[in-house]
Parts: structure tokens; sequence; C-alpha cells
């Protein structure tokens, strides 16, 4: 697939810094710990639903000595609603316990050490590291990853080579807010099964064809 130019991409920043400037994630928390507890429990699981289950959690266990200290029954018991909870609910135990024997019971502002915790891969790490720590790193998850490859801002085959991709692509002062952007995007216009391309506010950029019309807007017939 075709890969869109450094102006074009400039172009798309500058248009979604316009609209939203400060740009925020959807999860609910309340120090790192919580964040990171929240982002483990993401995966194949809805923000909404996330911050439904976490509510009281959090406020039982807002950090790792209470996290273990209010065991592992009642970890799964407050999270039952989300998907996987079970082994969800083993790894927040288990990084919890990490923190505490490794790192002094704080949340670690290191991809690596953040990476050896149980249930954290690198998008985990990557989010943890830019909505915290405020450190410019870029989280592909599903909606960022078909964003990339749909507009040609980023194609790639795996989530490491768009990510890769948008550290080359992205203006280096739009890099700290770049991912929520187009995650954001990504859930609320640039939708999986029919993106909305009358409303999007970098169509004229973007390269996906054919755009999508507006509902109930036929499409214009070929004319030649």
């Amino acid at each position: 697939m075709k890969t869109l130019g450094r102006a074009e991409a400039e172009a798309i920043f500058e248009r979604f810094h316009d609209i939203e400037p400060e740009p925020k994630g959807e999860l609910d928390y309340i120090n790192a710990f919580t964040l990171l507890v929240a982002v483990v429990l993401s995966a194949q699981a809805t923000d909404v639903g996330v911050n439904k289950a976490t509510r009281r959690l959090f406020e039982l266990a807002p950090d790792p000595a209470s996290m273990v200290a209010l065991g592992l029954e009642a970890i799964t018991e407050h999270i039952k609603t989300i998907g996987l909870f079970r082994g969800k609910a083993k790894n927040v135990l288990a990084l919890s316990q990490m923190l505490i024997d490794l790192h002094g019971g704080e949340v670690p502002a290191d991809r690596e050490a953040l990476e050896a915790l149980p249930g954290v891969g690198r998008k985990t790490a990557n989010v943890v590291l830019n909505i915290f720590f405020k450190q410019p790193t870029i989280a592909v998850d599903t909606h960022l990853f078909r964003v990339g490859n749909r507009t040609g801002l980023a194609p790639g085959k795996t989530p490491l080579d768009v990510e890769m991709a948008l550290t080359r692509q992205v203006p280096e002062r739009f890099m700290l807010h770049a991912h929520h952007w187009l995650i954001l995007h990504g859930r609320y216009i640039c939708k999986a099964r029919k993106p909305e391309c009358w409303r999007c506010p970098i169509s004229q950029w973007c390269l996906f064809e054919p755009k999508t019309p507006a509902p109930n807007l036929p499409l214009a017939k070929h004319v030649g």
C-alpha cells in the first residue's frame, strides 16, 4: 500500500491538534498503579466496561500493597464482568506483588521494567509511559493499527511495524498526543466495519478508497 508523505502526515496531525489540542484517554485511574491495572484489564474489553468494574476496586486497592491484601478471590469478583477476568485477576495480583518486591511499590518509568511485569506487553507499557510519565510513546491497539494501515499514514504488517512507521511520520511536536488522536479517531470515526468518511476531518489526505458516503445519500454514478 502507498504511504503518505511527511507533508500529508504533518497536515493530519495539525488538523487533529486544531480539533482537540489536549486529547485524553478514556480509562479512569487515580495514580500510576491504577492506570497500569486499568490498561492490563482493558485488553479485549471496552474502556467503559473496565471503568465500571474498577470503580470500587480502586477505592479498595489504590496501591500494590492494598491490592495484594485484597487477594485473588476479591480481585476476581470485582472484575468478573470483564473478558478473560480470571487470568487478568491473577496478573493484577502478581504484578502488584512484583512491584512491591522489585520496585518499592512504585510503578517504574521504564519500558523494560514494565514489560517484565505479568500481563504487561509493549502496548500496555507504552500507554503508561505516555499518559502518566508523559513520554512520547505510541501504543498501537487495534484501532490505531487499522487507522495506520487504512489511511496510508503508517502501513505495517504488525503493531510494531506500525509503531515504528509512526515514529518516523509524526512530527516531534505532536508525538506526545499522537496515539490518543489516532485511537479516538479509529474508535469514533474510522470504525472497523464502516468508516464514517463523510464526517472525517482528515479525509482529504487519507488514501482509503472508495470513501464511505453519508447515510441515505446514493453513490454518484460513474460517467464515461
